[in-house]
């Protein structure tokens, strides 16, 4: 590759040296083993296959079965997740790679079907998002959820803490919280191994502000005293258009001491350009990583990239999930 970047380069995430500043954003693939949740065989062949990533965050799995809000999400609250996970972790770590795992609990965003004995998603306050959930095989309109009671609060912050420390268990690199795209945000105790991914103004999930600059760069400021490692930021709307409203990103990075990583409609030239600035540390790819396992490669090469399958996205079996070929493959095939 003729164009200078800083892509390539490693960096110090906290006590890691990862070996270049690509991310595997998180991806939601929808292919865990019913009825326990767990990382199916295939992930371990998945995540393996991506390994060459300076870091991989995993999909977003639950801290607890109240937490899931789509079908087939992984949890890491079981002793079988931890098992399923810890082959995962043993396959990436063969490969040299390192792997955080995204934590979440999805709040209101969630299915009468998904939740313990059929009860209603819990949330804040009882309101009803505007949007659609991943259940039996479609998506159905979210459940009216019900408030939550004070007393309630302290086992949800302890359900993160016990999936940290069953990710700490599975192998884990580290742990990323999801605090965008309308999930349930908690405190989480600050840590040298954990980031947090938020989303200023995404309208994912029916979720909006009157006034994202001064709210986001006040969470920010909190966030910043946590010490955490990185703050993974989707940067406008999620899986969407980057200028659906305007934000001063460059604010948080000034307002964060530790990494900042910028996620969002990034490929090569605009993720060289914004780390040749200075305006974040680390780029995150979502949709080019699951159709190009060997994407670290192919940027460096200046090589082609496959297009994805987004009917195979959510749910299904090996295609669309570990049938994308590596570049030596794709040039054997068309041979």
């Amino acid at each position: 590759m003729s164009t200078p970047t800083k892509l390539f380069e490693a960096f110090k995430l906290g006590p890691i040296t990862l070996p270049n500043r690509l991310v595997m954003a998180p991806l939601t693939r929808n292919r865990a083993v019913p009825p326990g949740m767990v990382p199916s065989p295939l992930a371990v062949d998945y995540y393996g296959q991506r390994a060459s990533a300076g870091l991989l965050v995993t999909e977003a799995s639950q801290v607890s079965q109240q937490g899931q809000g789509y079908q087939d999400t992984p949890g890491i609250y079981s002793k079988e997740q931890v098992s399923g996970w810890r082959k995962v972790t043993d396959r990436v770590h063969e490969k040299g790679g390192r792997i955080f795992i995204q934590l979440w609990h999805v709040g209101r965003i969630s299915h009468t079907s998904l939740q313990p004995n059929g009860g209603a998603p819990v949330a804040p306050s009882a309101v009803r998002a505007k949007g659609k959930t991943f259940v039996g095989g479609t998506f159905a309109d979210i459940s009216e959820p019900r408030a939550l009671e004070l007393s309630e609060i302290p086992g949800i912050i302890e359900s993160f803490k016990r999936a940290a420390a069953n990710a700490l268990a599975a192998g884990f690199d580290g742990v990323e919280i999801h605090g965008a795209n309308g999930y349930l945000l908690d405190q989480f105790a600050k840590d040298d191994r954990t980031g947090i991914r938020i989303s200023p103004v995404t309208p994912a999930n029916d979720i909006s502000d009157s006034n994202p600059q001064s709210l986001f760069d006040h969470i920010v400021d909190g966030l910043d005293a946590l010490r955490l490692v990185y703050l993974h930021v989707v940067e406008g709307a999620t899986g969407g258009p980057r200028d659906i409203a305007p934000f001063d990103y460059a604010s948080l990075r000034k307002r964060f001491s530790g990494a900042y990583m910028a996620n969002n409609g990034y490929d090569f030239e605009l993720a060289t350009k914004v780390l040749a600035a200075g305006s974040a540390d680390l780029i995150a790819f979502g949709k080019p990583f699951i159709s190009n396992p060997d994407l670290v490669e192919r940027l460096k090469a200046g090589a082609p990239l496959n297009e994805w399958d987004k009917a195979t996205f959510y749910g299904g079996g090996a295609k669309g999930y570990t049938d994308y070929p590596a570049l030596g493959e794709s040039l054997e095939a068309a041979q």
